[in-house]
């Protein structure tokens, strides 16, 4: 599988987007002087303030039904409705993730090889719908089980 043909995968790369929207995978954090507009408050330098990606990408007034699983909503970048820094699963600006690029190939190029060689299915134990445990790290889950089996049909 070329790079090409990996960069060129929109319905993946919008899956991929929507999945980290909904499951940011850590939180952020700040550390430099900022003053707050002209509210008079000033985050000092050296002051930790945790920034909250999960609650920002679940945001209605951000993004439209939030709670629904739409990688549609970035399948055409000349319709993506939220503001520029609401959505934020690899920070944004000058200092967002270095290996951003990097993760998203890498991402894209897994999930490909592993769709290609294995079909997935939810096991009956599976409950339904999944609860995730939401808090200051990680989401975490428990009660998936699936079903994996080798495709015969590819090489």
């Amino acid at each position: 599988m070329s790079y090409d043909t990996v960069r060129d995968m929109k319905v993946l790369d919008a899956v991929v987007s929507e999945t980290l929207r909904m499951y940011p995978v850590a939180i952020a954090t700040a550390c430099e002087d900022y003053e707050l507009g002209n509210t008079g408050v000033v985050i000092a330098k050296g002051m930790r303030v945790t920034i909250p990606i999960y609650w920002m990408h679940y945001d209605p007034d951000f993004f439209e039904d939030p709670e629904t699983f739409n990688p549609n909503r970035f399948m055409d970048p000349s319709q993506i409705k939220h503001p520029q820094y609401a959505y934020l699963p690899f920070g944004a600006g000058p200092r967002n993730c270095l290996g951003m690029r990097l993760a998203l190939l890498e991402i894209k190029v897994c999930i490909t090889n592993i769709l290609r060689h294995f079909r997935f299915r939810r096991d009956a134990k599976t409950m339904v719908p999944l609860v995730y445990r939401k808090g200051a790290g990680l989401l975490s889950l428990s009660n998936l089980y699936l079903g994996v089996e080798k495709r015969t049909d590819v090489k």
